[in-house]
């Protein structure tokens, strides 16, 4: 029998641009903004913004595998950030922006990995990529004033210059990806 759904955490830089992308995506259940991958306990925002909690900003992706595959969710997350910048995205700096996989499951480990190997193998990105790769081991829900903020802030300038142009860009490429 086929699972309903599986869960994959991804930081790519700032929350609200990862969550606006997937949030679009046919197959996904959900998408949830927090922070994970560090050692604080019950971290803020304030907390993670400061860089020292060992967090970073991440999405909490459910999907339907019968729906939308890791591969595909692989392929827009590699679109909207670059993971070949260190500890930054764009002008957002600091370890709490890496890029960052929260895989669930020893398979979704292998496809991650295989996924970044063929990726450097066909040397799409001109410098090597440093996605970090780990399980996770707790999620942190984001404040309520972060979930779906690009939908209710579309206006701010943050989302105009910087989210906007991702959604673009994933348009572009993945238009078959997104929800009608």
């Amino acid at each position: 029998m086929n699972k309903v759904t599986d869960v994959i955490t991804f930081g790519g830089g700032c929350f609200w641009c990862t969550e606006a992308a997937f949030s679009r995506i046919r197959g996904v259940v959900s998408v949830v903004p927090g922070y994970a991958g560090g050692d604080t306990p019950d971290p803020t925002y304030e907390q993670v913004c400061a860089g020292t909690t060992g967090h970073a900003e991440v999405v909490r992706v459910e999907y339907d595998p019968n729906q939308i595959s890791l591969s595909a969710l692989l392929d827009v997350f590699f679109t909207v950030h670059d993971p070949t910048t260190l500890d930054r995205q764009g002008n957002d700096v600091g370890p709490q922006y890496r890029s960052i996989i929260l895989y669930s499951s020893e398979d979704q480990r292998q496809t991650i990995e295989q996924y970044i190997k063929n990726l450097t193998k066909e040397q799409v990105f001109p410098h090597p990529i440093v996605t970090v790769v780990k399980p996770l081991q707790v999620f942190y829900l984001a404040e309520s004033e972060h979930v779906r903020y690009f939908e209710r802030n579309p206006e701010k300038l943050y989302c105009q210059l910087v989210i906007y142009p991702k959604l673009l860009k994933l348009k572009e490429r993945y238009k078959q990806l997104l929800q009608e």
